[in-house]
This record gives structure tokens, C-alpha cells and sequence, in this order.
């Protein structure tokens, strides 16, 4: 199994927007070979400390590393990317396994 913790920053002002798209995508996601789990977070309020108000955060669980790979070229994340990438200031995405 391998776990993804991806942290997506939306340019100031644009995350409901960028929210929205992801959201969208998500129960197609879900039913992708592979996938164990895969949902979104942003901070609670008066969280401390915060990632802040133009991030959110994708908890991904996959039962290999093959299943993740064709997620990430699969036709919906494809689309996803491109109408969103306007929208994504920045993203770090950390691929981990149990230790």
C-alpha cells in the first residue's frame, strides 16, 4: 500500500474554485482500480498551527504504487489538471509507505 499526503496551494482568493473542480473529480476517483481511499481537508478554524486559507490537503491511500501511477495519467486527472492548473500558485505531493 502506499499513502499520498498532497498539499495544494490555489493563488490567493481561488480556492472554493479550485475546491469545486476537485470535488468533482472525486467520486471518479474512487472508483478507479486501486483506490483505497481519497478525500480532501483544510484547516479547522482558528487552527495553530495552519496550512492558511488558500490550501487544502488530499489524503490518498492506493494498493500499490502501479495503482497510483494510473491515477495520476488517468483521462479525468488529465482534464482535472488542465482546468485547474491556472488556478494551483503551488503543490508539494510526499508518496510514502508504511514504516
Amino acid at each position: 500500500m502506499v499513502h499520498v499526503i498532497a498539499i495544494i496551494t490555489a493563488h490567493p482568493g481561488k480556492r472554493m474554485q479550485l475546491l469545486e473542480l476537485f470535488q468533482a473529480v472525486i467520486p471518479t476517483v474512487r472508483e478507479e482500480q486501486g483506490c483505497i481511499e481519497y478525500g480532501v481537508g483544510v484547516d479547522v478554524a482558528n487552527a495553530d498551527p495552519a496550512f492558511g486559507p488558500d490550501t487544502y490537503v488530499v489524503i490518498e491511500k492506493w494498493e500499490s504504487l502501479a495503482a497510483l501511477k494510473a491515477h495520476s495519467v488517468a483521462p479525468h486527472m488529465k482534464a482535472f489538471g488542465a482546468a485547474a492548473g491556472g488556478l494551483i500558485a503551488k503543490r508539494a505531493v510526499h508518496v510514502l509507505e508504511p514504516a
